[in-house]
């Protein structure tokens, strides 16, 4: 896979806005900085588009409503687990 400045910037992109909506979504407080917000959200996008790839969903007419479904549901995911983590981190050091 070859990456181009167009792709890694919609990458960002989709992590903010899938980070965002991943920690709006995601039960409890989430103290994480928003930097990790936005990891989690490309996180959720790389899972959610591998899980539609798995399915047979991800490119499919109109708007690819399965995709985008699995990277949110895989964003709040990764943002519960980088919550988790992140104090745990940050005590140790």
């Amino acid at each position: 896979m070859t990456w181009s400045l167009g792709s890694i910037i919609g990458l960002l992109i989709a992590g903010i806005i899938l980070g965002v909506i991943g920690r709006a979504l995601a039960p409890g407080d989430q103290k994480i900085p928003f930097w990790l917000t936005i990891v989690a959200g490309i996180v959720g996008a790389l899972i959610g588009n591998l899980v539609a790839t798995w399915v047979g969903v991800r490119y499919t007419g109109g708007f690819d409503w399965w995709r985008h479904i699995f990277q949110v549901i895989a964003a709040v995911l990764a943002v519960m687990v980088a919550a988790a983590v992140y104090p745990k981190a940050r005590t140790s050091a």
